[in-house]
């Protein structure tokens, strides 16, 4: 337990300082999530080698990254995201997974991997978990731009998942685990519909008397879905993510049918919610993931640091490209499109999930799974930040045109 203890203090000073380090950052606004993962390497153990990592470090830092994916499908609006926004961003996704497929089968002819699905599903991701916040406190997220990066960054990190689920079990076939999927996606069907439908007036009484007490019920719902579908996920095989995200979908669907009167009580949910997830558990992911980050491998191996370049444009290229193609008429300023494209080719969680599921598998080298992670950590410091300058930029050339888009 002291142990533990000191590993989580260290982390946690970390995590109190980024916030810190960012705003004393002149011009640049880096995303604190970076600096996360950048100080992780720091005092990981190929450099100041500050902190050991246990299992109860490391089983926080999975609840971190399952809080993540929660807050993900919590933002998703299904109102707002269906039909041609959801459309869009499916067939960029599927055109992207075909270049991803290729790419993978490319490495794999070349003897660089030993399986195309795990660089081809890995290259075909979208971090929406963490563009989320970016967006929100770029203002942006409620805006037409906004519901298209929703769309497109929710089905960048569902589809993904539901391929992990499908291909890469190496413990089950095909059509068992078709099966099992679709038991899973009937319960949490089930909990969607019941979350559109719901209206009990008790239960919103509950849920505004308890907000400011120590009954917190509302909180505490989400935090049983969560670990009950996580949990869920686990018994049945599935990705764990997976339970986190539909957990977030269904705690969404249910808070925007609160009625009107307690709509403040929501707001002040969805900002408890915020606390418990970027205020602690998920800077302990990131920070989690630069010590976890095998520095010294990809810098001792020349071929895999020159894929790290490769591999970054490839995301441009799989889910940047279809992505500026497919949506120039629905977004008429061309800023728009190429803010959109720089940040569908963000990647990282899912690239940290598959790599590790290649590597573990034996179908993937750790010098080729650590050049893939270093890829999307450089993705999640400077697309991002282009996307939102592309995008300022255009807003200042021609500010009609971007008021049309939003």
């Amino acid at each position: 337990m002291e142990e533990s203890l000191h590993q989580l203090f260290i982390i946690m000073l970390v995590a109190m300082l980024t916030p810190m380090i960012a705003d004393y950052i002149p011009r640049i606004r880096i995303p604190v999530v970076v600096i996360e993962v950048i100080l992780g390497i720091i005092i990981g153990p190929d450099l100041l080698d500050l902190v050991k990592l246990n299992a109860d470090i490391e089983a926080l830092s999975a609840l971190g990254l399952a809080f993540l994916f929660f807050l993900a499908g919590y933002e998703i609006d299904f109102d707002r995201v269906k039909g041609h926004p959801l459309k869009l961003a499916l067939k960029g996704w599927a055109i992207g997974l075909a270049i991803a497929l290729a790419f993978g089968g490319l490495l794999q002819a070349t003897g660089q991997a030993d399986s195309l699905l795990y660089v081809g599903i890995a290259i075909a991701t979208t971090t929406i978990g963490t563009l989320i916040p970016i967006l929100s406190d770029e203002g942006v997220l409620e805006s037409h731009f906004g519901t298209h990066t929703l769309a497109v960054g929710a089905v960048g990190e569902f589809g993904p998942i539901i391929l992990i689920a499908l291909l890469l079990d190496p413990d089950r076939g095909g059509v068992a685990s078709a099966l099992v999927l679709n038991a899973f996606f009937l319960v949490v069907i089930a909990g969607i519909i019941i979350a559109r439908r719901w209206r009990s007036q008790r239960l919103a009484n509950l849920i505004a008397r308890t907000m400011d007490t120590s009954g917190q019920f509302a909180v505490r719902i989400a935090m049983f879905l969560v670990i009950g579908l996580v949990y869920a996920a686990e018994v049945l095989e599935l990705e764990f993510l997976l339970g986190a995200f539909a957990a977030g979908i269904i705690v969404g669907q249910a808070m925007k049918r609160v009625p009107l009167e307690h709509r403040a009580e929501l707001e002040l949910t969805r900002s408890k919610f915020d606390a418990i997830g970027y205020g602690f558990l998920i800077p302990i992911f990131f920070i989690v993931t630069g010590i976890q980050f095998q520095l010294s491998a990809l810098l001792d191996s020349p071929s895999s640091l020159a894929l790290v370049p490769v591999f970054l444009l490839f995301f441009l290229i799989v889910r940047g490209l279809p992505t500026l193609f497919l949506h120039r008429e629905v977004l008429p300023a061309t800023s728009d499109r190429r803010a959109l494209a720089l940040l569908a080719g963000t990647e990282l969680p899912l690239v940290i999930a598959v790599t590790a599921l290649g590597v573990e598998a034996g179908r993937m080298s750790v010098e080729l799974a650590t050049a893939m992670v270093g890829a999307a950590m450089i993705s999640v410091l400077i697309y991002p930040m282009l996307g939102m300058a592309v995008r300022k930029s255009g807003a200042m050339d021609a500010p009609e045109a971007v008021a049309a888009g939003d």
